[in-house]
């Protein structure tokens, strides 16, 4: 996209929306595009743990701090006008840590939800949360109905949490789904990628263009495996409570480095190859 007049406005306003820049995060948001930003953003947020053994800190204090991170993370896509913006909260294999650690998350996730209902209503920011919510204790269940129910008339971006989420769990949720829908019908209906995806929890909501995954992890961790299929990953050494809004800003400037080809090469242009490699190694 050439630098024109009206692209330069652009910068100047979107600019002014995240506020004050650091000299980083100008450096950063100079060298980007307004008009070709993914989409959908989801975030594998890892690290907090090793971040508070870093500090001689509790656990707990590691993902306190992270919901800072957050904060900034969704305010930041909110005012770049990103479409959609998945956080991988808890996972259903999440189950298996020790009792006192998953009893503060979900305390910490109540807390979060109340303080932060006014910011996401500031950003025009609405709320849906994917995975087994049913499964969840009652009061978080209750939060999560509450804050769904009073973003439900935003017009902005769309904020995913995902909770209690497996992507292995999502696609059996979806088949089941389907065989209800079948029962009782004469003869059977074949499945095909539409159908399964019109069942997915994602249903009305873009694929993510851009994954990003903290703390220099290379794995997806069972998240959005139907939905990643031609996601650009971004891994990062940073822990998620260090990922602050430079680090984003550095992620979609080097997702606007990739060639995106879903498979396919361009006529008449020899295929490359990039190596994998970590940000911050």
């Amino acid at each position: 996209m050439p630098y024109t007049k009206s692209h330069t406005t652009l910068q100047v306003s979107a600019s002014g929306a995240l506020g004050p820049l650091t000299p980083e995060e100008a450096l950063l948001f100079e060298k980007l595009d307004l008009g070709r930003l993914p989409r959908h953003v989801a975030v594998i947020m890892d690290g907090n743990g090793r971040w508070a053994q870093q500090r001689h800190l509790p656990r707990v204090a590691g993902h306190r701090s992270g919901t800072r991170t957050a904060r900034s993370t969704i305010e930041t896509c909110a005012r770049l006008k990103i479409e959609a913006l998945t956080l991988y909260a808890f996972s259903v294999e999440n189950w298996r840590r020790p009792k006192t650690e998953i009893d503060f998350l979900m305390q910490l996730l109540r807390e979060y939800l109340r303080r932060e209902i006014p910011l996401l209503q500031k950003n025009d920011i609405r709320m849906k949360f994917l995975g087994r919510t049913d499964e969840l204790p009652r009061g978080v269940q209750d939060d999560v109905r509450d804050a769904t129910e009073r973003t439900a008339g935003n017009k902005g971006m769309v904020l995913c949490v995902a909770l209690n989420y497996g992507g292995r769990a999502e696609i059996v949720d979806a088949m089941n789904a389907i065989l209800a829908e079948e029962n009782g019908h004469a003869g059977r209906v074949a499945i095909t990628e539409e159908s399964l995806a019109r069942h997915m929890y994602t249903h009305g909501l873009p694929d993510p263009d851009l994954l990003i995954r903290t703390s220099g992890e290379m794995r997806v961790s069972n998240f959005l495996l139907w939905q990643i299929a031609y996601a650009e990953i971004f891994v990062t050494e940073t822990l998620w409570p260090d990922f602050n809004r430079a680090r984003l800003l550095e992620a979609l400037v080097e997702f606007q480095k990739r060639e995106r080809r879903y498979g396919g090469i361009r006529e008449g242009q020899p295929e490359t190859h990039k190596s994998a490699r970590v940000v911050g190694e």
